[in-house]
């Protein structure tokens, strides 16, 4: 039985051991939190190759020791000649998951890290870039061993990489799968990443490292251009916040599902539930759930294309309704279509009371399956979640941003304690921190305790296709058969299954100590000194 990691001084989480202890080393030279994630971040896009990269997204929550929470929106959008008369004139009905010309949105990563490293250096911080990104520069460089996910995931992609130029050439090795223990070298990424210790963050938009980043996705024929690169600025923007009868929660706004998060926990606060994991815990929180969803699948987007302002939903009077539309013996029909993701979450809170929540993604596993010949960069496959269809909610346009089930999750509690937490899991991610909040939080739960309890997932997520409700084993047939015949579409997953995700949450209290705890289901750790 696992339990709750605990610090006084700094703790970082993240779903591969090393990137927590990049994180850990950076808070040890007196760094803050900023400045370990962005050393959390940048060694895991080496460690964990089929979960995220450098040629992905990210959002972060930061908050404060004066208090302020604030929201970075790193989504790229698509590049301004990916429109649907590219993709018609190259014969797709819909846009390809992999390949070159999956390769449509701009890698908005990268910008994010800038931007939150101006935040830390306005913050105090005075760690050098260097330093931040020299775990992932000699992870890269030496090689980091294999572990189990990369090679299941390896075996179980190849077959829809043969248009993914790269793929075989960097993650195989001599045209073999590599098992787990070999030591996987990405020294092209390396070059990349010392590039930009030395160069500065931006040069990966407007500088050298542009430059080659361009003529890489010219070559493979992606319609993404240096112009595109050049025009991209991550943006810092206001996060939507609920005030829960426990304290107030915080996640990202538009393009992100941050707000069916929120509405989860938000109908969930007004209903009658006595205790954690038996029928009713599950039920409720299941047909929030739905509740939520309905919102989201109907109106989130990129917010420049939306008509309803998301602070709306959050209104008191809103969720109260969608309390009220909840039958607390019987499951509601739910039948909908809505795509996969797969990302990485990690957290990290220092001893001034800086607690960051981020998370960043390539969307599927590998993303678009393209390595950057001359930078080692994966690119990722977000805008093949655009849709070609008219009037459609997610419909692709130049410039536009799509749709991300990424939500980097905050709480600030009424008894002064702060909460970071997340997880990866296409939609079982407001899902699964509804369920660790209510569980520490509500409940008193662990941390850790919370975190590997068995979960569930209503819908698909990371590698899966399905929109039933998805039990972990664990439970017991009592409840399995008490939520059938309630009327949930029950299917059983195995125990500790990567179907639910690689969650982390820490909890700073008001003495100072922090409570941290990650996912076993996960290659991870919880950090600190």
């Amino acid at each position: 039985m696992l339990h709750s990691t605990f610090s006084s001084n700094g703790m970082v989480v993240a779903p591969h051991h090393l990137a927590a202890d990049a994180g850990l080393n950076i808070l040890r030279d007196g760094g803050n939190a900023i400045e370990a994630m962005i050393a959390a971040a940048s060694t895991i896009s080496v460690v964990y190759p089929h979960m995220n990269s450098i040629g992905g997204d990210g959002f972060w929550l930061i908050s404060l020791p004066s208090s302020e929470v604030i929201a970075i929106d790193a989504c790229g959008p698509a590049a301004q000649s990916a429109d649907k008369s590219f993709y018609l004139s190259n014969g797709y009905n819909k846009i390809p998951t992999r390949g070159p010309h999956a390769a449509l949105t701009t890698a908005g990563t990268i910008s994010g890290w800038q931007s939150a490293l101006e935040i830390s250096i306005a913050s105090g911080g005075k760690i050098p870039l260097s330093r931040l990104l020299e775990y992932a520069i000699a992870y890269a460089r030496r090689g980091v061993s294999v572990t189990s996910g990369q090679r299941r995931n390896t075996i179980s992609k190849l077959d829809e990489m043969k248009d993914s130029i790269g793929f075989h050439e960097n993650f195989l090795n001599s045209g073999e799968v590599p098992v787990c223990g070999d030591l996987f070298y990405q020294k092209q990424l390396s070059n990349t990443l010392e590039r930009l210790a030395h160069a500065g963050l931006d040069d990966f938009y407007r500088g050298d490292l542009a430059k080659l980043i361009a003529e890489d996705l010219s070559s493979i024929d992606s319609p993404l251009k240096r112009t595109d690169l050049e025009s991209y600025y991550a943006t810092i923007k206001e996060p939507l916040s609920l005030k829960l009868s426990s304290g107030t929660i915080y996640n990202m706004p538009p393009p992100t599902q941050g707000l069916a998060s929120l509405l989860i926990l938000g109908a969930f606060d007004k209903l009658s539930c006595l205790e954690a994991d038996g029928f009713e815990f599950i039920h409720l929180l299941v047909e929030a759930t739905k509740q939520a969803f309905s919102i989201r699948d109907f109106h989130i987007t990129d917010p420049d294309y939306m008509q309803t302002n998301p602070n709306t939903f959050l209104r008191d009077s809103v969720v109260s309704s969608l309390a009220d539309a909840i039958d607390p013996n019987k499951a509601s029909d739910w039948k909908r279509d809505v795509d996969k993701g797969d990302t990485v979450w990690l957290g990290a809170i220092d001893n001034k009371g800086m607690a960051v929540s981020f998370i960043q993604s390539i969307y599927w596993e590998f993303g678009s399956g393209v390595v950057l010949p001359q930078t080692g960069i994966t690119w990722q496959n977000r805008g093949s979640s655009f849709s070609l269809v008219a009037g459609e909610q997610n419909e692709l346009k130049p410039g536009r941003k799509p749709f991300h089930t990424l939500n980097p999750a905050l709480a600030k509690l009424n008894d002064g304690r702060i909460m970071s937490y997340g997880t990866m899991g296409g939609e079982g991610q407001p899902q699964t921190q509804a369920a660790i909040f209510a569980r520490h939080i509500l409940f008193g739960q662990g941390v850790q305790e919370a975190i590997t309890a068995p979960r569930w997932l209503l819908g698909r997520t990371w590698g899966d296709d399905n929109n039933n409700l998805k039990l972990e084993s664990r439970f017991s047939p009592e409840l399995i058969a008490a939520l059938r015949d309630a009327g949930h579409d029950v299917v059983i997953v195995d125990p500790f299954s990567d179907l639910m995700g690689h969650a982390g949450a820490l909890v700073q209290n008001t003495n100072g100590i922090i409570e941290a705890g990650f996912d076993p289901r996960s290659d991870g750790r919880a950090a600190g000194f």
